[in-house]
């Protein structure tokens, strides 16, 4: 209790934790504000199905099926960020521009608000038209859908500004801690849901199994974000002047999965996509397909989930570490890595390195996605279905980034920091 109460006692980190449950309070109160001229009873019917749209809803914290201002949550600005980081990547202008440092980013930062803002247009126009046979009988349906629109847009680009807020005046980022207050605000709904299997008859011991199993994940989850390979690094000795410096051994520490929680949000927000656009196909194969086939519990769906999961996350490793860079910087203060010889060699070494890394994090995350979908298909228990490992690694992962910005803040001014 006296490091939680150490947290209240340094006055930027108090201000900081007042400031994002603030911003969530809010949030979480607009969630509830719904876009009137919707039977929301019929509409809660369709969600209470679970599936694909019940795991969509998860992502929006229950706003989507009560078809909230804030029913697209921040997913648009979500697809927006791989988007721009994809383009960042392939346009040369704007990998340019990204190089330019603060004012570089700054400008690619003001492109993807827009593109959200764009994205969150398109979305809520096509959830408008998807949920006009919910629009209650008083209500004229194109009517309903201009300004259902205009709700859906503004809502999301509002969303998007609470994230960016809480990134810059709060803890951890944004629109991470968004979905995450989102994926504990269904908790409740999830628990009554096995509240009425086992009343209904289903087995107590599949409900203990899908228990057991998610704690073991929980457990897997943290050993391995926590896992790093560490690579031993020797500095050379130098003299300047009448001291010398160097000569230590030290090493460089690389994370198991490079990307933390975000291939595995990216893999889910485009795997929404498909299900938004694929009923305004006028293809009665391809809507039979989607129907049968792309299913939360479905093998084609899941297949693509893991394999966006390893593309994602070898996307991510790609931009975010650089072998080369990193071997110069060793090179530049007189290190190098045992048993490996400084310059090309030393790249080489570190590439084969992070491959082998990358291979075993998205592994780890497809198998992670996977287990709790085939866990509940055996033991019956279906209840848990659309929180599934996706949720437990953003929850997971997103509270222990928390507590590891809020052990910094401690740590500098000399407190005493939560973990032991």
């Amino acid at each position: 209790m006296e490091a939680l109460i150490n947290i209240f006692r340094i006055p930027d980190l108090r201000k900081r934790v007042f400031f994002v449950l603030f911003i969530l309070i809010v949030y979480r109160l607009g969630s509830h504000i719904p876009i009137s001229g919707v039977d929301l009873t019929e509409l809660s019917k369709l969600f209470n199905q679970g599936g694909i749209l019940g795991f969509v809803d998860l992502f929006s914290g229950g706003a989507l099926g009560r078809f909230s201002i804030f029913a697209l949550g921040i997913l648009p600005f979500i697809n927006a960020s791989i988007i721009m980081q994809l383009l960042t990547v392939v346009w040369p202008a704007l990998k340019e521009l990204a190089e330019e440092g603060e004012s570089g980013r700054r400008q690619l930062s003001q492109y993807t608000r827009y593109l959200a803002v764009l994205l969150s247009f398109v979305q809520g126009l096509v959830m408008s038209i998807s949920f006009k046979q919910y629009v209650t009988a008083d209500v004229n349906v194109w009517f309903f859908v201009a300004y259902a629109v205009i709700g859906l847009v503004a809502g999301s680009a509002l969303v998007m500004w609470f994230g960016e807020l809480v990134t810059e005046f709060g803890i951890g980022n944004g629109a991470s801690i968004l979905i995450f207050i989102g994926i504990i605000a269904q908790m409740p709904f999830y628990i009554k849901n096995t509240y009425i299997l086992v009343s209904g008859g289903a087995s107590i011991i599949g409900v203990i199994i899908l228990a057991l199993m998610m704690v073991a994940l929980i457990v897997s989850i943290v050993f391995v974000q926590e896992a790093q390979r560490r690579i031993p690094v020797q500095y050379a000795k130098r003299i300047s002047g009448r001291k010398m410096y160097g000569g230590q051994n030290t090493y460089i520490p690389l994370r198991l999965i490079q990307g933390g929680v975000l291939p595995i949000i990216f893999a889910s927000a485009i795997l929404q996509f498909p299900l938004m656009f694929t009923q305004y196909i006028p293809v009665e194969a391809i809507q039979n397909f989607f129907a049968q086939y792309y299913r939360y519990d479905g093998v084609f769906y899941n297949a693509l989930f893991c394999m966006l999961i390893f593309f994602f996350t070898y996307f991510y490793t790609a931009i975010t570490f650089n072998p080369q860079e990193l071997a110069d910087n060793i090179k530049k203060y007189g290190g190098f890595i045992l048993g490996v010889r400084p310059g090309r060699p030393t790249v080489d070494y570190l590439e084969k390195i992070i491959l082998k890394l990358t291979l075993i994090g998205a592994t780890f995350l497809a198998f992670i996605a996977l287990v709790p979908v085939v866990t509940a298909n055996l033991t019956g228990v279906t209840s848990f279905m659309g929180l599934g490992g996706t949720a437990l690694l953003i929850i997971v992962g997103v509270a222990m980034d928390l507590v590891k910005q809020i052990e910094t803040y401690m740590i500098s001014r000399k407190y005493e920091g939560l973990l032991e």
